[in-house]
């Protein structure tokens, strides 16, 4: 969304990343395989006011690609949003008038959190693949730090779509007092064979550029190429075909030539390789592949010995999940499955079934029955919370 565009529907204005640093050594910050690491820092954004009570905070969580910056704009120059500015503002789903509203680039992230292009303070150079394995979970254990740095006891919700949702559900299983409901979009309890396949084939992309040097690419030539290419394979899972048709086609580029080469002849060609070479610009390999590996090894059926109705026996939010009809990444089984462990275990869960075109992408584009049934449910977690 343009800032022209935000204007008309209202934004949360000019806003600044703060950064919050924690586990300094000796106290280190131990991770779900054992591993220690520290100092760590958690790039962060708030909007909107904490209330007298500190009952209105919500938690955004951010998916594979994303940062903290969820609304608004970093300068008057700015041109574009926050990645889910149209969700978070003013009367908005998110609304910022009532709630206030956190969000922070995971552990693991190049967005300013800690990660592998992060300076190893036992060698003085940037991580690489010395960084250890981080999970979804680790990811959740270093936001609570942050969520306790904020003096926030309990939260209204967390929310987040595909990876962010998975950090969620993790969220309200983790910390269940801490949790008074969960918004889990586009998400699974485990990703598919399907989707780490994807993930690496995406991969073996970085792997294979000539420029990645085992992730010692820091001081010299980054692997542009492989980073781009893993991007342009990631994109086209988040697109159902019918979308891709219908925006693309097999329409030409006006350059077209008719002649075999490495140029691109047809628009869907030149539309992923826009987005490849966007990507290139704001993110960093080695991070790609510490994410989508905590994104493939999150299972909790494996987590509570291969029972999901277990992973929610003692969780005490109230649920929304939500999927989309034309998502093949994360299709709507997934979160079904999800619904069936929550009913069994008696919990409050409403589920939605989003009809649309827009496959996995769609928590990301515009969509008013989305918008709705998160503003609906959030206005009644807020009215009903007594705590």
């Amino acid at each position: 969304m343009t800032k022209k565009e935000s204007a008309k529907k209202g934004t949360v204005g000019v806003v600044k990343t703060e950064y919050f640093t924690f586990s300094y050594p000796p106290d280190y910050f131990i991770l779900s395989n054992g591993s220690q690491i520290g100092p760590v820092t958690l790039a962060y954004e708030t909007y909107g006011v904490l209330n007298e009570n500190r009952s209105n905070a919500i938690l955004i969580l951010h998916a594979l690609s994303g940062s903290a910056h969820a609304a608004g704009f970093h300068s008057e120059k700015d041109k574009n949003t926050g990645w889910w500015d149209l969700y978070i503002g003013p009367g908005k789903a998110f609304d910022t008038e009532k709630y206030f509203v956190i969000c922070s680039n995971v552990l693991g992230g190049c967005s300013g959190s800690t990660g592998p292009a992060s300076i190893n303070p036992e060698t003085g150079r940037a991580y690489g693949m010395d960084f250890p394995m981080v999970t979804i979970a680790d990811m959740v254990n270093a936001q609570k730090k942050l969520i306790d740095h904020l003096g926030i006891k309990k939260l209204l919700a967390v929310a987040g779509g595909s990876m962010g949702g998975m950090q969620a559900l993790q969220w309200t299983i983790s910390y269940p007092d801490m949790v008074e409901s969960c918004i889990a979009i586009a998400t699974s309890a485990s990703l598919s064979a399907q989707g780490i396949a994807f993930n690496e084939v995406g991969r073996q992309a970085i792997f294979n550029d000539p420029h990645w040097n085992n992730g010692n690419y820091y001081n010299s030539r980054i692997p542009k190429a492989g980073l781009s290419l893993a991007r342009m394979i990631g994109h086209i899972t988040y697109m159902s075909e019918k979308h891709m048709h219908e925006k693309f086609g097999r329409k030409f580029q006006d350059s077209h030539q008719g002649k075999a080469g490495v140029s691109s002849e047809f628009m869907v060609e030149s539309y992923l390789k826009y987005q490849g070479i966007k990507f290139v610009e704001r993110f960093d390999a080695n991070s790609y592949i510490y994410i989508t590996r905590a994104i493939d090894h999150f299972d909790l059926k494996e987590d509570f010995g291969g029972s999901l109705t277990a992973a929610f026996e003692n969780v005490s939010a109230n649920y929304l999940v939500i999927s989309f009809t034309s998502d093949w990444l994360y299709p709507s089984s997934n979160s079904k499955e999800i619904v069936r462990a929550l009913r069994v275990n008696g919990k409050n869960v409403n589920y939605i079934d989003i009809e649309t075109d827009n496959g996995h992408d769609a928590f990301l584009l515009p969509n008013e029955i989305l918008e709705k049934n998160i503003k609906n449910f959030l206005k009644s977690e807020f009215k009903k919370s007594e705590f």
